[in-house]
């Protein structure tokens, strides 16, 4: 069988379906998540929005990182689930989750600060 990549699929015995397949589906969520990340910049580039316009262009950017390195920490997440299991091996922990939550948090923290900066009352 040649199927790409052969990093993945040239090791080991092939897997349950089921569990090839919720792998994939994983896959795609983190793909779709990005879309939606990256939509979420767009917007709020767009529209006007009461805050620090600094922290907003840094939201953006920031919005616009993660949905760009998303799909590619995704991608390295799925080969190393895909080739644990056709090795019989324990499945790793997964980096993407981890980076994912840290930079959402980053994001929220900024869009919290740069509105909040601009209420009068404080």
């Amino acid at each position: 069988m040649n199927r790409f990549p052969r990093s993945v699929y040239g090791v080991g015995n092939e897997p349950d379906p089921r569990f090839s397949l919720a792998n994939e589906r994983t896959f795609l969520a983190w793909c779709r998540t990005s879309f939606a990340i990256v939509s979420l910049a767009i917007a709020l580039d767009n529209i006007s929005v009461a805050m620090i316009h600094d922290v907003k262009r840094f939201v953006v950017m920031l919005a616009l990182v993660i949905g760009s390195v998303l799909p590619v920490l995704a991608w390295i997440d799925w080969a190393r689930v895909e080739k644990a299991m056709r090795l019989g091996h324990a499945l790793p922990k997964s980096v993407t989750q981890f980076v994912f939550a840290i930079a959402t948090t980053v994001c929220a923290g900024c869009v919290t600060i740069g509105v909040f900066a601009t209420w009068s009352w404080l």
